[in-house]
C-alpha cells in the first residue's frame, strides 16, 4: 500500500524486438549527425507527458491520458518497476476524469506536479485539468514508496486572474479557448528553481512570441490550500516557439521548445536563468519523435540527457499507440541527447 491506495505490481511483456538496444537508452549525438538516433522503447505507457530522475537510474513519469505514476529504470523497458494510481487522491470528475498531467518537478525529497489547465478541444470546461498536486518520494535499491502531500489545489487559474501583474499577459482570455485554438491557455512545462521555488511553462498563449515562464513563489504552501503567490512573469525568446518542458540541470535550465499549436518541430535550448533569451543546441534534432520530457541526471549533467516521446498519437499495428487493445504493448520511445554546444 503507498498514501494513493492500491499499488499495482506490472506484469513483464514478453515482446521479441531484435532491433532494440541493449544499452539503457540511446545516443543521439551532434558529434554523429549523419546517423539516425537510435531509440529505446519503455512499455506501459505511451504518453510519456511529465517525468523527475530519481537517483542515477530511475524515473517516475506521468502520462496525460490517466493519472497514474510508472516508475522505470533505465534500460529495463517491459514493463514499469512500479505503478502509483494517484486518481482517487486527485478527486477527478467522474464524467471527464483526464488529468491531463504536463509537467514535473523534483525539489529534494517533492515532486510536484501540474496538469494543462486547459479546456477540451470544444471548448468545454474541464474541470479535472485543473491540479497542481505533491508528492514525497522515499526512495530504497529495490523500492520508491510515493505519498500524496496535503491536497490536490484547484485553483491555480483564478489566482492568475486575480493577479495585476499577470494582466498584460492575457491569461483570462486565453483560458476561455478551446484547446486548440490559438493563442488558447496551455500549461507543459514545470520546472524548479536554484532556490527551490517552481517555474511553470506555457506552451500557449506566446505574448508577442516569446515563451512564458511564470514563477511560482509558494508550492508548498500551495498544495496545503494557501493561495498561490507569483512572480513576474517573465517573456522568453525561443525562437517563436513555447515551452513543452524544462528541466533543471547542474544550475542551468534545459528547455524544450515547440510550436503552440500542432504541427513544428521541437528544438531543445539552453537558458542562464537571466537573460531574456535561450541558446538552442546544435544539432539536437527531433525528427519523427514527440519530444514531450527532458530529463538530467546526477553525474551526467548537461553532457547527456534522456528525452522522452509522447507516442499516444503513434501507429501501431494499424492504430493509434493509446488504443493498442493490448495495454501492456503500449510504449513510449527514449533518446539520449549528447549537446555539443549552444548557438
Amino acid at each position: 500500500m503507498n498514501g494513493f491506495g492500491r499499488q499495482v505490481r506490472p506484469r513483464a511483456v514478453n515482446v521479441v524486438r531484435a532491433w532494440l538496444p541493449l544499452a539503457a537508452a540511446a545516443v543521439f549525438s551532434a558529434l554523429a549527425a549523419d546517423k539516425r538516433p537510435v531509440v529505446t522503447e519503455y512499455f506501459g505507457t505511451c504518453d510519456a507527458s511529465a517525468a523527475v530522475p530519481l537517483g542515477s537510474d530511475r524515473f517516475l513519469v506521468a502520462s496525460d491520458e490517466d493519472s497514474v505514476l510508472r516508475l522505470y529504470r533505465l534500460g529495463r523497458t517491459n514493463a514499469p518497476e512500479q505503478v502509483f494510481d494517484v486518481t482517487g487522491f486527485l478527486d477527478l470528475d467522474y464524467r471527464h476524469p483526464e488529468s491531463d498531467i504536463e509537467g514535473a518537478a523534483l525539489v529534494g525529497d517533492v515532486a510536484y506536479w501540474i496538469s494543462s489547465h486547459a479546456r477540451s478541444v470544444g471548448g468545454k470546461v474541464r474541470e479535472s485539468r485543473s491540479r497542481f498536486f505533491a508528492t514525497r518520494i522515499a526512495t530504497s535499491d529495490t523500492r520508491v514508496t510515493v505519498t500524496p502531500i496535503g491536497r490536490p489545489y484547484r485553483y491555480l487559474l483564478a489566482d492568475m486572474e486575480t493577479d495585476a501583474k499577470l494582466a498584460p499577459c492575457g491569461l483570462a482570455s486565453a483560458a476561455g479557448l478551446a484547446a486548440r485554438a490559438p493563442g488558447a491557455l496551455n500549461i507543459e512545462g514545470l520546472c524548479a528553481t536554484p532556490d527551490g521555488t517552481l517555474l511553470i511553462g506555457f506552451r500557449s498563449p506566446v505574448p508577442q512570441g516569446r515563451a512564458l515562464l511564470l514563477p511560482l513563489l509558494n508550492p508548498a504552501e500551495v498544495v496545503l490550500g494557501q493561495q498561490a503567490r507569483f512572480g513576474p512573469p517573465i517573456e522568453l525568446r525561443l525562437g517563436g516557439f513555447g515551452v513543452r518542458d524544462m528541466a533543471l540541470v547542474n544550475g542551468r535550465y534545459v528547455i524544450i521548445g515547440g510550436a503552440s499549436g500542432s504541427g513544428g518541430q521541437e528544438r531543445l535550448f539552453f537558458w542562464d536563468g537571466n537573460s531574456d533569451e535561450a541558446n538552442e543546441v546544435n544539432a539536437a534534432r527531433f525528427k519523427g519523435l514527440q519530444p514531450e520530457v527532458v530529463i538530467g541526471y546526477p553525474g551526467k549533467g548537461l553532457a547527456e540527457l534522456q528525452v522522452l516521446s509522447d507516442d499516444g498519437a503513434r501507429r501501431l499495428d494499424g492504430c493509434p499507440c493509446k488504443d493498442l487493445p493490448d495495454p501492456q504493448q503500449r510504449r513510449f520511445r527514449s533518446v539520449w541527447v549528447r549537446p555539443k554546444k549552444a548557438r
